[in-house]
């Protein structure tokens, strides 16, 4: 049976060992050891099958530069589930979760830079048809964003930055 839960301590070398495998480097699970140390896991979520994480979703704060006043939002990065695992809709699970936790938190909006045919069945789109701009290196359509509040984004726009423990990781 497929649980879903919050990190715990304890955790962290299976999170790291989910997100290597899934991402075939070590990147990603640096990038979210680094988060986690920088106490900057506003959500942390596994998927555990028969005692074993599967998989692991993150989301940490970012910032938002507009015109109309600096704002604040969450950015989910990243999703990772074992390659045995993938293809069964456990990442998927894990998303639809982590967005009502998070709705039910009052959180009003959120990034991520992903697969642009993935996130959107999740209620992403693209995050430059709500005004928002990053200024990485990555396809427009790559970088995507979803409103809990509708107008959250596209009344104000901005520049997003994302958690400082990614830039080491992100260009």
């Amino acid at each position: 049976m497929l649980i879903l839960r919050p990190e715990l301590p304890g955790d962290e070398a299976a999170i790291f060992n989910v997100n290597q495998e899934a991402f075939g480097q070590p990147v990603e699970g640096e990038l979210v050891d680094a988060l986690r140390r920088a106490d900057a896991l506003s959500l942390s979520l596994v998927a555990e099958q028969d005692g074993q994480i599967v998989a692991h979703l993150a989301f940490s704060p970012a910032a938002v530069e507009s015109p109309s006043g600096d704002y604040a939002a969450l950015s989910l990065a990243p999703v990772a589930v074992l390659p045995p695992w993938q293809n069964q809709g456990i990442g998927g699970r894990l998303i639809r979760e982590a967005l009502l936790q998070l709705a039910a938190r009052g959180v009003e909006g959120m990034v991520v830079l992903g697969h642009p045919d993935y996130y959107p069945r999740f209620g992403f789109v693209a995050a430059s048809s709500l005004g928002l701009r990053w200024e990485g290196k990555y396809p427009d359509e790559a970088f995507m964003a979803l409103e809990f509040r509708p107008g959250f984004f596209a009344s104000r726009g901005g520049l997003v930055r994302f958690h400082p423990a990614f830039d080491r990781f992100v260009e």
